[in-house]
């Protein structure tokens, strides 16, 4: 069985549900508090060990690369300004990861993007991560899938059981139970009705996939919104290779979505020592004026 050396974050959709905020900056780099997101999946790979990241951008996100890039007048300009521990910070965000990038010319879904990162992973399994979902988690989410995979030696996904209403929305797997948490997929299906959902257990944003995906993400056919879907192919996958699924444990943070970006932003600035106190205060400020009844001259001129 092969160590898992690389990670493969595709960055590269336009960012829609963010426009226009999105029109000329990457939706992965909407901040929670003060870190972009696109960060804290990057620390994630790194705090499983993998510190080769293959990230697949596409136009209008070159923003990405730069953030990754050393500033070197910056990190001067703070130093004379006394203020070394930011500057320090910042150095950190360039040297945590040996950091490669891939161009994904035309938006053709997530299976397209993670095809674009065949020549980087080679003949090697690797481990995927959206670039728009975060986990708040005991342990990092990757970490808990490479405990499987050292276990299995075969490709593991991330679930989360989700309400019925929304499994539209998501690669929904069937499977058997091997244990509370892990099961052995045997099918997987891209956003299906509600009907013809097997379980309500979702592929989460993260994956190890054995390098045989690439040569069924070259042979799926285009589906739902006409876009290669990785999910397809990893059914491909599934007629001749194991795979597993795993509970995971801990709460997904979906980025890509206005009302999860917001909750994000609150559950982080309330842990955070600068603003956590006051955060706190205004939220339970603004919870007490939502609760209060109307004044009887409520909406009167």
């Amino acid at each position: 069985m092969k160590t898992i050396r690389k990670a493969v974050i595709p960055a590269a959709g336009f960012g829609t549900r963010f426009l226009p905020a999105t029109k000329s900056q990457p939706k992965e780099m909407l901040p929670i508090v003060d870190t972009p997101t696109i960060q804290y999946v990057v620390e994630e790979a790194v705090a499983a060990g993998i510190d080769d990241i293959l990230l697949v951008i596409g136009r209008t996100k070159r923003a990405i690369e730069e953030y990754f890039d050393r500033n070197v007048e910056l990190e001067a300009a703070l130093e004379a300004k006394g203020r070394a521990a930011e500057a320090e910070r910042l150095r950190r965000i360039s040297n945590m990861a040996h950091i490669h990038y891939v161009w994904q010319k035309q938006m053709n879904g997530l299976g397209d993007a993670i095809l674009q990162a065949r020549q980087h992973v080679g003949n090697e399994p690797f481990a995927i991560l959206l670039g728009d979902t975060i986990f708040d988690a005991p342990r990092p989410v990757l970490q808990q899938l490479l405990d499987v995979y050292a276990r299995r030696g075969e490709p593991v996904v991330a679930l989360e059981e989700v309400p019925l209403q929304k499994v539209s929305r998501y690669g929904i797997v069937k499977g058997e139970p091997l244990t509370d948490r892990e099961i052995r997929i045997e099918d997987l299906i891209e956003k299906p009705a509600p009907a013809e959902a097997p379980s309500r257990l979702a592929i989460a944003s993260r994956y190890i996939l054995t390098p045989g995906i690439f040569d069924h993400l070259q042979r799926v056919k285009p589906g739902k919104n006409g876009e290669i879907q990785l999910t397809d192919a990893m059914r491909m996958l599934l007629a001749d290779t194991p795979m597993y699924g795993l509970r995971v444990e801990g709460g997904r943070e979906d980025i890509g979505n206005k009302l999860e970006f917001i909750k994000a932003n609150l559950k982080h600035g309330l842990r955070d020592a600068e603003i956590g106190q006051a955060l706190a205060d205004y939220i339970v400020e603004t919870a007490r004026r939502l609760q209060a009844p109307p004044t009887p001259d409520a909406g009167r001129p």
